[in-house]
């Protein structure tokens, strides 16, 4: 049976105990460097106290808690305004929206990230344009002056604009006309656009040198009686490649403030939108559609032309027709304008195009305004659709983006979280192609990645960036398309519209093409 008990041995009872072996030379180094650890502990807590009675703590800490915060930390976007009298208030929409999107308010001075100036910055702030830091953006284009000076304007070769003459110098073109169209009434206008009256070819000043002579558009298409324009808000985001947006939810719409019948040449609030122009919602036909059924400016005149029998989609076709013509005409101007800045990409622009009809609902331009007015001063019911045109431009521009002051400058991750190289390929049945496989030369492959350049890669980021965050804003160039036109669209197509284009313009035109291809979303 096994035993529980442990048995003790005892056959050492009473004998001395064995020696203790002296510590080897293991041991003895374990003590020295544990003595070593002691003296260096001691001294670097008497170096920390000198430091803090010295004050040079912070100097040791600091540089590793502001790299975690510069690495970490959310950038406060600052924006600088520039303008004459901002006490009045006539840019407050544009520091409300501001404000609403996290910007805080700079100058000219601090590490600003958006410049809003509402005079031209290219004269009077000539230095500071001339040292632009990537991420800055400024709300003018270097040659935008092109677009909007109303002489150079109207004496473009454009069919949505009526006939112009510029005087003195095109004096003997002007009296041939007129001889071939001796009904025709004029109107005598300067970039200052004041004192405007309908003429007789006799009553004109044709020695007004910087003065234009225009053709009146007579007959035009009424409401209630009232003569009225359209204002168009439009935006450049790009030259070179060209990219032009409108904004399609809401355009002003500002009515003479007097009857057009009977018609009397001498009262220019016949026919000559003032200051104290009449609102949508003092128009009869429109005031129920506008106040009780709670449409906005467009919707509610889209509604009345319908109610009448018109096609208010014809309408706004030509009218982003006139506005693409426009910056077509104008492009070599303005990318030479720009050529002496470091890069195109600090600028966009936001301007807004007039517009009258007349009795056929025929599109006529009559100017486009550099700065145009965003002040509700006189209407406050236009306070929403002021801050909503702001709004979408700044997102528009991707300047209300949190993420960082410029994706290009981002991490690698951070970029391609926010659009990759894959996002912006295109057209594989081509590039997969022999042609395109080892050759670039081919207009058909030039957007197939090993083709692309890295100047073309980024140009196409931005677009891509663009188009994501466009909210109510409608591309204008490249023009849209629909998808069957995608689907069938090639390079060698007889398409006017792309043959007409320079180099990048016609690559940035078949992207879209591409990106149509992919999904409507892009049409």
């Amino acid at each position: 049976m096994t035993s529980y008990y442990k048995v003790q041995d005892f056959s050492n009872f009473g004998k001395p105990a064995p020696k203790m072996k002296k510590p080897g030379r293991l041991f003895s180094l374990v003590i020295v460097v544990l003595g070593l650890g002691i003296v260096l502990t001691l001294l670097n807590i008497y170096e920390l106290h000198k430091m803090r009675e010295t004050g040079n703590l912070q100097q040791v800490i600091q540089p590793q808690v502001e790299g975690r915060a510069e690495k970490y930390a959310v950038h406060t976007p600052i924006v600088w305004v520039e303008g004459k009298k901002l006490e009045s208030g006539y840019l407050k929409h544009v520091f409300a929206v501001f404000d609403r999107i996290g910007y805080a308010l700079g100058n000219g001075d601090s590490n600003w990230d958006v410049l809003w100036s509402h005079e031209y910055p290219f004269e009077s702030l000539a230095k500071k344009m001339a040292i632009l830091k990537p991420h800055q953006k400024v709300n003018h284009f270097p040659g935008s002056g092109f677009i909007t000076n109303k002489v150079s304007l109207a004496v473009s070769d454009n069919a949505f604009i009526p006939r112009a003459f510029k005087i003195p110098s095109e004096k003997e073109k002007f009296f041939q006309y007129a001889e071939e169209h001796p009904h025709t009434l004029w109107v005598q206008k300067r970039n200052s656009h004041r004192g405007i009256r309908i003429k007789h070819v006799q009553e004109l000043d044709l020695s007004d040198a910087g003065s234009f002579v225009q053709v009146f558009v007579d007959r035009p298409f009424l409401i209630d009686g009232r003569k009225f324009d359209i204002g168009v808000y439009t935006t450049l985001t790009s030259i070179d490649p060209l990219r032009v947006y409108i904004l399609e939810s809401e355009a002003l719409f500002r009515f003479c403030s007097h009857d057009y019948y009977p018609f009397d040449a001498q009262d220019i609030n016949k026919y000559v939108v003032g200051d104290d122009y009449t609102p949508v919602w003092e128009i009869p036909s429109l005031k129920k559609l506008y106040r009780d059924l709670n449409f906005n400016f467009k919707e509610t005149f889209n509604a009345y032309l319908e109610t009448k029998g018109h096609n208010s989609r014809k309408l706004w076709a030509d009218i982003s027709s006139a506005i693409k013509t426009v910056y077509l005409q104008k492009e070599a101007a303005l990318i030479s304008a720009t050529s002496k800045y470091s890069s195109s990409r600090n600028f966009f622009e936001m301007v807004r195009f007039d517009f009258a009809l007349d009795e056929d609902l025929n599109v006529y331009l009559m100017e486009v305004n550099m700065s145009p007015n965003l002040s509700s001063g006189h209407f406050r019911e236009n306070t929403q659709m002021y801050e909503q045109v702001v709004f979408n431009l700044l997102s528009l521009v991707l300047v209300t983006r949190p993420a960082s002051k410029d994706f290009t400058q981002s991490s690698e991750d951070e970029a391609n979280m926010v659009v990759s190289d894959k996002d912006i390929t295109v057209f594989p049945e081509w590039c997969l192609s022999l042609s395109c496989l080892h050759n670039c030369e081919k207009e058909m492959c030039k957007l197939c990645s090993p083709c692309v350049s890295l100047s073309m890669k980024k140009t196409l980021k931005l677009a891509y960036l663009e188009h994501s965050n466009k909210r109510n804003c409608g591309r204008v160039l490249p023009k849209r398309m629909s998808e069957e036109f995608a689907l069938e669209w090639t390079p060698t197509n007889n398409d006017p519209d792309f043959q007409s284009l320079n180099h990048k313009n016609k690559l940035m035109y078949m992207w879209f093409i591409g990106k149509c291809r992919q999904s409507a979303y892009w049409c």
